[in-house]
């Protein structure tokens, strides 16, 4: 069937080369069925038209004979004026749908067509409405959005120099720490070498603090028995 099929729609041209298997031929078979059916609508439709064609001359042909014969109007015996009205009356009755060319059957179609456009032209307003209210939103939103990107960048780049002194400051902290942790390190090898050198004990760093802080008590202890004393010293001999 698809073979089939495909000579008729390529005729005289040869097919096309195409893989052979059961999925192609199902396609194909799908695609054949679908084109059958869409001929025959095709048809249907045209047969269709040709009826309505050959209803509306045999129409035509009766209201000819009965204006020829009644009234004695054939298109050659009407003006060129008269020719034109009818040509436009025809097109308007055509263009409004009417069933005849009665003045109720035109005026009826402009009302309806009237009804027609002021609910469309009110649909129009409210669409432009929504449409510039909703331009309003999106025209907010990408501000909005904007905004939000540029104070995103400046958290980024604020939080870039912090991290930036951060690790300065932990730089420096390391350093510090190192440098004292050295220091002691040297002060301790010199109080060792000047110990093993015969130095006193009482002369190390140690030494003179704790002796310092002993002289400094000493000093406050003895601060109230000096204006004790000075007292005694203003007394007359």
């Amino acid at each position: 069937q698809v073979t089939l099929w495909l000579k008729k729609i390529y005729r005289d041209m040869p097919i096309p080369e195409y893989e052979v298997n059961k999925r192609t031929v199902d396609i194909l078979h799908e695609v054949m069925e679908f084109n059958e059916e869409r001929d025959r609508d095709v048809s249907l439709l045209i047969e269709d038209i040709k009826d309505q064609a050959t209803k509306y001359e045999a129409e035509a042909e009766y209201w000819q004979d009965i204006l020829g014969e009644s009234l004695g109007l054939s298109l050659g015996s009407l003006s060129q004026e008269a020719t034109m009205t009818l040509h436009d009356l025809a097109e308007s009755a055509m263009a409004l749908d009417v069933e005849d060319t009665s003045l109720t059957s035109f005026y009826s179609a402009i009302n309806c067509m009237s009804s027609e456009l002021f609910k469309i032209k009110s649909e129009n307003q409210e669409m432009e409405l929504k449409l510039k209210t909703l331009t309003a939103k999106l025209t907010s939103a990408l501000m909005l959005e904007k905004r939000l990107d540029e104070d995103i960048e400046k958290v980024k780049e604020s939080q870039k120099a912090e991290n930036a002194k951060a690790q300065s400051r932990s730089n420096n902290l390391k350093f510090l720490e190192d440098k004292s942790e050295d220091l002691k390190i040297r002060i301790r090898d010199a109080q060792e070498q000047l110990i093993a050198t015969g130095l006193d004990q009482s002369l190390t760093h140690e030494a003179l603090m704790k002796a310092s802080e002993e002289l400094a008590a000493l000093r406050k202890a003895i601060e109230p028995l000096k204006k004790e004393l000075k007292s005694y010293h203003d007394l007359p001999p």
